[in-house]
């Protein structure tokens, strides 16, 4: 994988309707929750913390790298969010997702490929399918203007969280959600004209004063093929 450095990289953040079945990204629906706004999906602030190392390192960071990434504030539509480059202790490339100079999500990068996770023991859930082809568009509607996925007829990895989110909301969600937080292995590409498997696992749910969480490990293929393995966690329902 080419050296090219990752560097910092400004957007307007954008609430997509096409996560409106969540309340959480309404109006109403965040206002309810004690939030003053909808709340921007953590897919897509996801999809944004991806464009510095997508950039720099092109489709061998996107079918063979990885990352783990959480977030620790809400993002809101229209918001200035600068995906900001910085190393950590330990050398690791870090980005975060800043506004008004306040981190609202941090994602810590690899750029080199990391072995299939060992299956843990848990609850079975049915498998998710879903077709790719939104994501022809859904970077460029949120506001990223990389080029590198229609150049190689790829789809972005913002698919891999997303697709977990669908079975979160299928088979776990109660109301209002929110993501928390997800560690990703990318296994190869996928072009958009193909479907998605996701195979998951509840590996943990616990409760807590905000609400009731859940831990999934979900593995995706694509025509057979994996792409994506991933331990996704969430607030699967919201206290009043």
């Amino acid at each position: 994988m080419a050296e090219t450095t990752p560097v910092n990289w400004t957007v307007t953040a954008l609430n997509l309707p096409d996560h409106a079945a969540n309340p959480i990204h309404t109006d109403e629906g965040a206002r309810a929750k004690g939030f003053p706004a909808a709340l921007v999906a953590g897919v897509t602030t996801y999809l944004y913390l991806t464009h510095p190392p997508a950039a720099a390192w092109g489709a061998e960071w996107v079918g063979g790298g990885g990352c783990e990434v959480s977030f620790s504030a809400p993002v809101f539509d229209k918001d200035d969010l600068t995906c900001a480059v910085d190393r950590s202790a330990d050398g690791d490339l870090v980005v975060s997702a800043m506004v008004g100079g306040d981190a609202k999500a941090a994602m810590s990068v690899w750029s080199h490929h990391l072995p299939r996770p060992e299956q843990r023991e848990g609850q079975s859930l049915p498998a998710v399918e879903s077709p790719l082809e939104k994501w022809r568009t859904y970077p460029t509607r949120a506001g990223d203007d990389l080029g590198l996925y229609g150049e190689h007829d790829i789809v972005h990895p913002a698919a891999w969280p997303s697709l977990a989110n669908e079975v979160m909301s299928r088979h776990l969600v109660e109301g209002s959600w929110i993501h928390l937080r997800s560690h990703i292995r990318h296994h190869g590409l996928a072009r958009p004209e193909g479907v998605a498997t996701a195979t998951s696992t509840l590996v943990r749910s616990f409760s807590t004063s905000r609400g009731d969480r859940a831990v999934v490990d979900v593995e995706i293929s694509v025509d057979g093929a994996l792409v994506a393995t991933l331990e996704h966690e969430a607030y699967v329902r919201l206290n009043d």
